[in-house]
């Protein structure tokens, strides 16, 4: 297990002490972004990470700290430009990071709902945003609550209840990333957290040839849910797409209108065929996906533009694809080809922001 909020769920889930670490702001070249986290174990056991490396063990003896105390802590660092060599940049940076016990008495049952709210929410594609108080009134010191995208409040501490921080929670949620603001409270005025909990980017490959294998892998690697689209079950099997999430035997067309297609979706069409290419680029194109890309040579991208134009396709519509797909740059393997599609997929913001756990 990876993920810093399954492994917590899951020693909570054991009747084990836990602590989450988060990422609230960076200067510099700071290794993780605003939003990173790590979960830290009763043992001191590290999933995830805050700083790629420079600082963890830190962390997570605060972490321990916190468990023992009961209270949260608001941690500052600054990476030297030594320790950033050694954990792969070129320069230092600073970094905030808030340590919080995830079990303390008198909040256990609804710490573990929210939660357990949180990880099935982003397992259905819906962001929410988590509040927590940093700083403030000691009755509220640590106390947490739930909004969706809308600010609209799902569970949480009574006294987090306010019509500031619902809109705090729809700010955060638009800009996919951590905020800091200091609010009224029921108890007085105390500074949260805001922080959005974005379910990973879908990857849609439509074409279940050799380059989809790879690019299955990799992006499973980095933390995308994978769907595999093709007709032919010859080519869409169990055995060669096991690491996929969902492997789905209809034709483009539809099974594209069966994917909830969003700005966290992206669609890589590799099949190298019209009859499943054109429609799938169709419908994609039309959809509010935030990404969609095109395997073929600039010569079978004009003949395709051709056809799509002939069919219906606008040219503003045609406008958000790239094709040829991915990075030429890199190499003409398999290999190098799914990298490629890869690394251009990540560099979305939209859907990059999902990755950043």
């Amino acid at each position: 297990m990876d993920d810093p909020l399954d492994s917590l769920l899951a020693w909570l889930r054991q009747d084990k002490d836990a602590a989450l670490a988060t990422v609230i702001s960076t200067w510099g070249s700071a290794p993780r972004q605003a939003g990173a986290k790590m979960a830290v174990g009763p043992a001191g056991e590290m999933v995830g990470s805050v700083s790629g490396g420079c600082v963890e063990a830190a962390v997570a003896q605060a972490a321990l700290d916190s468990l023992k105390d009961g209270k949260p802590r608001l941690l500052h660092y600054s990476v030297s430009d030594e320790a950033a060599w050694d954990v792969g940049l070129t320069c230092g940076g600073q970094l905030e990071v808030f340590v919080e016990p995830m079990r303390r008495a008198g909040v256990r049952d609804r710490g573990d709902r929210l939660l357990q709210g949180l990880v099935q929410a982003r397992a259905e594609g819906r962001p929410i945003v988590r509040a927590v108080v940093m700083r403030g009134p000691g009755g509220l010191l640590g106390e947490t609550a739930a909004f969706d995208r809308e600010g609209v409040a799902l569970d949480g501490s009574p006294g987090l209840m306010s019509a500031a921080l619902a809109d705090g929670a729809r700010r955060a949620a638009e800009r996919g990333a951590p905020l800091r603001l200091v609010l009224p409270l029921a108890e007085g005025e105390g500074e949260v957290l805001l922080d959005p909990v974005l379910p990973a980017p879908t990857l849609v490959i439509v074409g279940a040839v050799h380059i989809a294998v790879i690019l299955t892998r990799l992006a499973k690697a980095i933390g995308f849910r994978v769907v595999i689209l093709d007709p032919r079950r010859g080519f869409a099997t169990a055995e060669r797409f096991g690491e996929a999430d969902e492997v789905l035997h209809e034709w483009p067309e539809e099974g594209l209108r069966h994917i909830a297609l969003s700005p966290t979706t992206a669609v890589a069409v590799v099949s190298h065929d019209p009859k499943l290419d054109d429609p799938a680029l169709m419908a994609a194109l039309r959809s509010p996906a935030g990404y969609v890309g095109a395997l073929g040579s600039r010569a079978t991208n004009a003949a395709r533009r051709k056809r799509l134009a002939e069919a219906g396709l606008t040219e503003a519509e045609w406008g958000r694809l790239h094709a040829p797909i991915g990075i030429p740059e890199l190499g003409e393997s398999p290999q190098a080809i799914a990298l490629g599609i890869l690394t251009e997929i990540a560099s979305t913001p939209t859907l990059r922001a999902g990755l950043g756990s």
